[in-house]
């Protein structure tokens, strides 16, 4: 799937990613990159920012070595498949297989906007990742919330972080026509425009070949089932591949 700027007469306006209704569809896209070695985020320790209760501990970092943090939403963690199917494990196992010293951390949180993210990337970057793949917005875009919100919560998240010096990889989403061909057209163009002026890596839709495919999504039509999750997995490896082997060539390898 190519470009998603038609309309689909399947799809309903939701809250969100983790609160949508049977048959709904969301036409959007996430990367990421991953490690040997998944290190989940627990429940606990997700900020207040995105959960009710108290203000979350201070994570601790990551052992030494090379680390990617997975920033996203239910796409993912991986709702609905368990974590080790989700497509940031899947990619972790290659680089596995590979001998290649690298471990994952999977920060996605369901129901994540923009801003809620936002608010949490100080907490995020406590992990000391080498890489922080961006993958943020569908929710922003299910909410119906504006483009330039949005675009101006990720170039946050993506200046904080390379303030941190910590590397980055965006990736794009698109939504559907049903929601208005200009309102798509604003939003679809926040993603490649943030990975000009900031020069990042970056792949224009994370679910390639997989939205819309119903042997590829759980019920809801949204969601990547354990077979969809390894069609993302297959779909970002070049792109993350890419970015991972220019951090080795610079002497990051370990």
């Amino acid at each position: 799937m190519t470009c998603l700027a038609g309309n689909f007469s399947r799809v309903s306006r939701v809250r969100g990613l983790g609160g949508l209704t049977r048959g709904c569809v969301l036409a959007l896209g996430v990367a990421a990159c991953s490690g040997p070695r998944e290190v989940p985020v627990p429940r606990e320790s997700v900020p207040a920012a995105t959960r009710a209760g108290s203000p979350p501990p201070t994570p601790e970092p990551a052992e030494a070595g090379n680390v990617v943090v997975f920033f996203g939403d239910s796409l993912t963690a991986g709702q609905g498949v368990d974590a080790h199917q989700a497509y940031p494990a899947v990619v972790g196992k290659r680089l596995e297989a590979s001998a290649r010293p690298w471990k994952m951390i999977n920060a996605g949180v369901n129901g994540d906007t923009t801003s809620t993210a936002a608010a949490r990337i100080d907490w995020v970057l406590r992990t000391q990742p080498t890489v922080l793949f961006v993958c943020l917005g569908a929710n922003d875009g299910l909410r119906g919330i504006a483009p330039d919100e949005t675009e101006r919560n990720l170039r946050q998240i993506i200046q904080r972080a390379r303030d941190a010096g910590v590397a980055v990889v965006l990736a794009g989403m698109q939504m559907p026509g049903n929601y208005g061909s200009e309102h798509a057209a604003a939003f679809a163009a926040v993603y490649p425009r943030l990975a000009d002026a900031f020069d990042l890596p970056f792949v224009p839709f994370l679910l390639e070949g997989v939205a819309l495919e119903p042997s590829l999504n759980q019920a809801d039509g949204i969601h990547p089932n354990v077979a969809g999750h390894q069609k993302i997995a297959a779909h970002v490896w070049p792109q993350l591949d890419a970015a991972l082997r220019e951090h080795e060539r610079a002497g990051g390898g370990n």
